[in-house]
């Protein structure tokens, strides 16, 4: 537990070969990472298991926003785990809260269970909770192996002190994973502060430029706050220095 690893948040092919070639330690396989997040295409995993030679958790969740879930919502996580399972990932990244913003304790076994032993991470659900140390012993009692976290604030460097405290508080029981504004120029920062080991990055430097030569503009595919030129991907050199600092732990 808490071995000094670097874990890559990429939800295209393209973003998985730069993050592997920079040196990522595991890939967190995603869809749609401009709302957060959202379970991936089976076809972009078996892509990246093909080309990629380096561990896979696979993000499960059905959609944007919160991370209190109808019995639908439910079924549909468990059967995108169990697919993910027989294709061979090496885990799930999953959350389940309740209304009193507490870990669904009887939701998230129920994930667990179909996961089937593999490796199971909470994800920044935590983040949402009301009282994260009691989240980390219901996680910890779930079986789950790592906890993804900025903290419970905006990002990791604004979330330390409580980075601090739940690292300490796990006492090896679990891996904490710190993400959300992870760049080169803090990771040393978090690890000299708050001892951890384990971190969580896009390994993005700026947006890409569309390719697109016509442009059309008022008019949006979804959020107006995003733009239609843009393409958000992992930059195998940002990654690389990122990967060199965090492997340099001890």
């Amino acid at each position: 537990m808490n071995h000094p690893l670097i874990e890559a948040c990429v939800d295209s092919y393209a973003s998985c070969k730069a993050a592997t070639l920079g040196g990522a330690d595991r890939l967190e396989l995603c869809g749609h990472l401009a709302i957060g997040g959202t379970t991936p295409s089976s076809v972009v995993f078996k892509q990246v298991q093909r080309d990629c030679d380096v561990k896979i958790n696979v993000l499960i969740r059905p959609r944007f926003g919160d991370f209190l879930y109808s019995d639908m919502e439910m079924e549909e996580m468990c059967e995108e785990i169990k697919i993910f399972r027989d294709l061979g990932a090496n885990g799930v990244v999953i959350g389940v809260l309740t209304p009193d913003g507490e870990l669904d304790r009887e939701k998230m076994a129920r994930l667990i269970d179909c996961a089937g032993g593999i490796d199971v991470t909470l994800h920044r659900a935590f983040d949402m909770t009301r009282d994260p140390y009691a989240a980390l012993e219901t996680a910890v009692e779930l079986g789950c192996k790592t906890i993804l976290t900025s903290g419970q604030a905006a990002n990791v460097v604004a979330g330390k002190d409580l980075l601090k405290g739940v690292y300490e508080k796990a006492a090896g029981r679990i891996d904490i994973m710190a993400g959300c504004g992870v760049k080169k120029w803090n990771i040393q920062e978090i690890h000299d502060y708050a001892g951890i080991k384990v971190f969580h990055t896009t390994g993005r430097k700026a947006a890409l430029d569309s390719g697109m030569i016509y442009r059309k503009s008022g008019v949006y595919m979804g959020l107006p706050s995003l733009s239609e030129y843009e393409v958000w991907q992992t930059d195998e050199q940002e990654f690389r220095e990122c990967a060199q600092i965090v492997h340099a732990f001890q």
